[in-house]
């Protein structure tokens, strides 16, 4: 048993140490496996993160408002917004513009704006809201204002959130000024008569049906809502006279009559502070940013079904029997006439 035993001590040893041998190698093999398919799901994860953040900044560029490349330069990260109020100031177009702001005033790469206006004015909420709305943009980057054909009435008032250091251009054939608010009325109690028509309204209160087109106006009411449109027209002055530093409260009371002012009277009353085209407000508003390369776009919806639609109902408006309907609803205007504003657009 003794010669046997070397033997015996010698399988004993050497049986094991193979299949550790073989068992080792594959252990590092499975090891740098796996460290390999984490370090490729890493770049997996990565490029799809990368994916995801390229899709999402994608169609954010393509919900409204878009932005449209005018001039300029093509590269430039740093850009020159325009945003145009044109037509009636009012729903649902005051929306629109509201948003055309705002992505302005939250673009780190929009350096300034070019404010066009070509309106007679509108609603005097809208015109406030778009106005307060330019104010807080303001406060963020400059504005230069370049009216157009028409800037009048509430166009005007919207172009005062250039602030008092925002130049405003006018064209030669422009028409800005009727400061003053208006609140269309309709009287129908003669034909009415001939009619046979009699308004008999249940109310709770002595004005309850007040601007009622079947029945003259009292002299309360006439009270009521003068005292209504004088805080509008108050209003009015007040944000002129706040920001044109080329007029004093007086001057702008001595103006507002609500009449119309060409580009070259607005220039000498005070009221713009030069007479020039598009391209001389851009100059303008690059000297004051210093001067750089800049690309100039603008803002702007795409028309859809709604807009198309938008036109019928506005050839609606205009219906006699909708307008007698309508003739009731108080609304006071900053616009630059009596006409339905529906025909400003």
């Amino acid at each position: 048993m003794p010669p046997e035993s070397p033997i015996f001590e010698s399988t004993s040893v050497k049986s094991p140490a193979a299949p550790i041998v073989v068992q080792t190698g594959a252990s590092l093999a499975t090891v740098w496996f796996s460290r390999l398919l984490i370090l490729l799901l890493g770049l997996s994860v990565l490029f799809n993160l990368a994916l995801y953040s390229a899709w999402g900044q994608y169609f954010a560029a393509l919900e409204p408002p878009q932005e449209t490349f005018i001039s300029g330069s093509r590269t430039a990260s740093e850009r020159i917004v325009r945003i145009t109020i044109s037509g009636t100031i009012m729903p649902p177009f005051t929306e629109r513009w509201l948003e055309q702001i705002k992505k302005a005033a939250d673009d780190d790469n929009v350096k300034g704006v070019l404010l066009a206006v070509d309106s007679p004015g509108g609603l005097v909420a809208d015109s406030h809201q778009i106005y307060h709305a330019l104010k807080k943009l303001l406060e963020k980057k400059p504005i230069i204002v370049q009216m157009k054909r028409l800037a009048a009435s509430g166009g005007y008032y919207v172009a005062m959130g250039a602030g008092p250091k925002g130049k405003i251009f006018a064209e030669p054939t422009t028409w800005t000024g009727s400061i003053g608010v208006i609140m269309p009325r309709y009287e129908f109690g003669e034909l009415a008569d001939k009619l046979g028509i009699r308004s008999a309204p249940l109310k709770t209160g002595e004005f309850k049906d007040t601007l009622s087109p079947f029945q003259p106006m009292s002299d309360s009411e006439k009270a009521l809502w003068m005292d209504i449109l004088n805080q509008s027209y108050e209003q009015f002055v007040t944000v002129i006279d706040d920001n044109r530093d080329t007029l004093d409260r007086d001057g702008v009371v001595k103006l507002a009559t609500g009449q119309v002012y060409t580009a070259r009277d607005a220039q000498k009353n005070g009221l713009i502070d030069e007479v020039g085209f598009e391209e001389d407000a851009l100059k303008a508003l690059e000297t004051q940013l210093g001067g750089k390369t800049y690309r100039f776009v603008e803002y702007q919806h795409p028309v859809g079904l709604f807009d198309l639609l938008l036109g019928q109902a506005k050839a609606e408006e205009i219906n006699p029997l909708s307008q007698l309907l309508d003739a009731s609803t108080p609304r006071a205007w900053f616009h630059c006439s009596g006409l339905t504003p529906a025909l400003s657009r």
